[in-house]
């Protein structure tokens, strides 16, 4: 029963990518991607957190301040991020080529 869950496993990971040994510029690839999402999952911590502060500042002045700054802190980072995917993509997309 074991082998056979392993082997469905195996022909699953294969089906999918994972069974074949990758090049290095798609290793590396990954990881960017990976680490970009990440960034992308702090901007909508950082999204939420600001509106949060905004909506619970009762109309202290201060707090909407704050809240405006971290906003727009969060878009300007969300602005960088998807510059660096679009870099990213465009020169690993490039050596994928060259390489094949």
């Amino acid at each position: 029963m074991k082998e056979k869950i392993l082997n469905y496993l195996e022909i699953t990971a294969k089906a999918a990518g994972y069974g074949e040994p990758q090049n290095i510029t798609e290793i590396i690839g990954a990881l960017v991607g990976a680490f970009l999402s990440l960034l992308g999952v702090i901007f909508v911590i950082l999204i939420i957190y600001g509106g949060f502060i905004w909506m619970t500042s009762g109309g202290n002045e201060t707090k909407v301040v704050k809240a405006k700054h971290i906003l727009q802190r969060a878009i300007v980072g969300l602005i960088i991020i998807l510059s660096a995917y679009a870099i990213t993509a465009f020169v690993f997309g490039a050596l994928i080529d060259t390489v094949k």
